[in-house]
């Protein structure tokens, strides 16, 4: 399909989704939200894909929501509007790992995009922020949540009640950030990180990513047991004899992804 606000395309088992509204330093409008969440469900369901990469220019992630579109908005014309809410479920529910590439700014609902992926590498020019109070509002795609339980609520609430923004450095000290990279060689340090990921056993991948995000929706020993049955679930799998024999064997692993 051919989208308006990004671009599309898949270097062997990677798809890159790259944000295409360079005249508003890819800020997020509805048309870009619906667009990346179409893209994101068509993506989940093609089998050739094994890690799906977001990222915007060199300049900007995403500098936040497009304000133009909602400064008339009345109350009841938000609450009746979907607000990235189908976005952040795709999101949640993709079964695949997304990797947030993030260069230049990600500020407002596009940090908050950042944080709605599996992980965030970021160049070293990355700048992130959650600025609402600044324009008389405050985050609503998850800031005071997901920030929250990523930085912890000393800085978050310094970073939602100043506006300030974080460099790539203080993200990647504070959680915010998996690992910083060289903007010259960025993308290609992505890409790396993103084959890494791909060469894995797929399954084993989705389970994974299914014990990570329990630990942030229920307590301890609840998420102990759940790691605990994924663990034993996956000697059921060819995928863990295949990894265990190569260990012993000293060879690299022929994945059956099953």
């Amino acid at each position: 399909m051919q989208y308006e606000t990004i671009i599309t395309e898949r270097e062997d088992d990677i798809s890159i989704i790259t944000f295409n509204r360079p005249e508003a330093l890819n800020s997020i409008s509805v048309r870009l939200r619906a667009e990346l969440a179409d893209a994101l469900e068509d993506m989940s369901g093609d089998g050739r894909i094994r890690v799906i990469v977001l990222t915007g220019s060199e300049k900007a992630f995403a500098a936040g929501a497009d304000i133009k579109e909602m400064q008339d908005k009345g109350y009841m014309d938000m609450y009746l509007s979907d607000n990235a809410s189908t976005l952040q479920a795709v999101l949640r529910d993709c079964r695949k790992p997304v990797i947030a590439a993030v260069s230049g700014y990600a500020l407002g609902g596009g940090c908050e995009l950042a944080m709605m992926c599996d992980f965030i590498l970021a160049a070293d020019n990355a700048r992130f922020g959650q600025p609402e109070i600044s324009i008389g509002a405050l985050p609503g795609w998850g800031g005071t949540q997901r920030l929250t339980g990523l930085v912890g609520k000393s800085k978050a609430m310094d970073m939602c009640l100043t506006g300030r923004m974080m460099d790539a450095g203080e993200a990647e000290r504070s959680g915010l950030v998996s690992r910083v990279f060289p903007l010259e060689d960025f993308m290609d340090e992505v890409k790396q990180v993103a084959a890494r990921v791909a060469s894995n056993s797929v399954p084993v991948a989705m389970m994974i990513k299914e014990c990570v995000n329990q630990s942030l929706e229920t307590n301890l020993q609840s998420g102990l047991l759940f790691e605990r049955r994924q663990f034993q679930s996956v000697f059921a799998t060819e995928d863990q004899k295949e990894g265990m024999s190569a260990f012993v064997e000293k060879r690299r692993p022929d994945w059956k992804h099953s």
